[in-house]
């Protein structure tokens, strides 16, 4: 029971600690270890980060085209 209810948490988790572990080298179980514990000691403060983070990957590719433009002014947009 208990590896069916982390098998589904791991397909639906947003893969946040899976790419910050391929980033890092770290083992993806340390990761979020490091997430639970920081959530007790910041009253929930990792779950908003982990979130935001979330968001950013989902949209990585909008952020990649916003901030890859060329400005030729300081003035564009």
């Amino acid at each position: 029971m208990k590896k069916r209810i982390q098998e589904i948490f791991e397909r639906n988790a947003f893969g946040v600690c899976e790419w910050w572990g391929e980033k890092l080298g770290i083992k993806i179980q340390r990761i979020r270890l490091f997430f639970i514990y920081f959530s007790f000691i910041s009253v929930g403060l990792s779950f908003l980060i982990y979130l935001s983070m979330a968001f950013i990957l989902e949209h990585k590719e909008l952020f990649k085209h916003v901030f890859s433009k060329k400005r030729t002014n300081i003035w564009d947009l």
